[in-house]
């Protein structure tokens, strides 16, 4: 049986990482992706290196590993979509598509009439997601941004960091990956209802809206309470005790978000009576009495190894963790057991290690068998496939600077 977006086909003129992150999960799901890059120097992200990836002789490759992260299982059409040609083949290859992901700015791609209006006239089932920094409306439509720029304005940064310190931003570009996963949702959604109305539609995301959305209960809580929610480092602004512990060699990470959760935890810390001081009894009393609980279990957390709390509150089936660095991660026995890093075989490095999808079906296992491909590495393939183009056609359009179809 086929991955469950087997027969889709996806233009993707996103580069970065929210779009590339949203078009490589429907690769992986099984969709045909044409990654529309320029010719010469392809995704930025390329080059938003070292590490670079390294060739079989050992040297770097022009592509980064920032770029393998977002873009494999996709093929590569080098178009340069400035040249009068190049937006022509692009139209031609939308007229062929289920879907359109593209991240320019504002009003740039209706400039090459390949907005969606203009390519929904040819391709009415095309679904046709934006995706830009604040979105196509409003006074910020035009401001360019990255994800730093939106965990600041959104929100993010100011619950991030020690209560004494300065705001943190978190160590992935957080609103470009929350975006991406919106994105391909939305896109699913949008494909449903063409399937059953036989019309596609424009899509709207904006990386500010999903920072924002993505704040959650802190969201809930400034707007219920009116109070400014503060940075509290690794605490828990609704459930105590939540945060990081200090052991005799180490820390460790301790979710106690319930009650059942909290007598556990006082089980496996030799204290059992500690839940039924009237002060802890629940999770309200916990977090207005968050300073004197805390002191008490620092205390209690000092007196053995990391590795002690661990096996004992596990135990007590209370969450509990060590705070792996990534060598640790990938050595856990649990992540080596789920296959978490896969080897897919690429055409200038050999075998390249991966991360895998964290979608387990069980019906349509996801395949990892194409490699982030190489600038240009399909462009012929492509523009003879689907377009119909001869080999004489492409060559004339390479020596015009329209595509370039070398693979690097």
């Amino acid at each position: 049986m086929g991955l469950p977006l087997a027969g889709l086909r996806v233009l993707d003129l996103t580069r970065v990482l929210a779009g590339p992150w949203a078009t490589q999960l429907l690769a992986d799901l099984g969709a045909e992706v044409l990654k529309i890059e320029r010719p010469g120097a392809g995704d930025e992200t390329r080059a938003a290196g070292p590490p670079f990836l390294k060739d079989r002789a050992g040297d770097d490759t022009s592509d980064s590993a920032y770029f393998l992260s977002a873009n494999r299982g996709k093929k590569s059409v080098a178009v340069n979509i400035a040249t009068p040609q190049g937006q022509e083949l692009v139209r031609k290859l939308a007229a062929s598509c289920d879907v359109l992901v593209e991240n320019y700015m504002v009003g740039k791609l209706a400039e090459y009439k390949l907005d969606h209006a203009s390519l929904q006239a040819t391709n009415p089932r095309l679904v046709y997601c934006s995706i830009t920094g604040f979105g196509q409306t409003g006074p910020y439509r035009e401001l360019p941004g990255y994800d730093f720029v939106f965990q600041a304005m959104g929100g993010m940064m100011s619950i991030t960091g020690e209560p004494d310190g300065t705001p943190q931003k978190v160590g992935v570009a957080f609103s470009d990956l929350m975006t991406g996963m919106y994105a391909s949702t939305a896109i699913l959604a949008a494909l449903r209802h063409r399937d059953a109305g036989g019309r596609g539609q424009h899509i709207d995301l904006s990386l500010f809206d999903t920072q924002i959305a993505a704040l959650a209960n802190m969201n809930m809580n400034y707007l219920i309470a009116n109070r400014v929610p503060k940075r509290m480092g690794n605490a828990h602004a609704n459930l105590v005790p939540y945060q990081v512990f200090r052991c005799s060699d180490g820390d460790v990470v301790v979710a106690a978000g319930n009650d059942n959760l909290f007598r556990g935890l006082c089980r496996g810390l030799g204290q059992p009576a500690l839940s039924d001081d009237i002060r802890f009894a629940t999770n309200p009393d916990r977090v207005r009495n968050r300073d004197d609980l805390i002191t008490i279990l620092s205390g209690l957390f000092l007196t053995g190894t990391a590795a002690e709390w661990i096996e004992r509150l596990r135990a007590q089936s209370v969450p509990v963790g060590p705070i792996n660095n990534l060598q640790q991660v990938f050595a856990d026995p649990h992540v080596q057991d789920h296959k978490m890093v896969v080897r897919v075989e690429h055409p200038a490095a050999g075998p390249v290690p991966l991360v895998a999808n964290p979608i387990r079906f069980s019906e349509t296992p996801i395949a990892y068998e194409n490699p982030p491909p190489l600038l240009g590495q399909h462009t012929a393939a492509t523009l003879k496939n689907l377009l119909g183009l001869t080999e004489t056609q492409i060559a004339d359009l390479e020596k015009q600077l329209v595509v370039q179809t070398s693979g690097r």
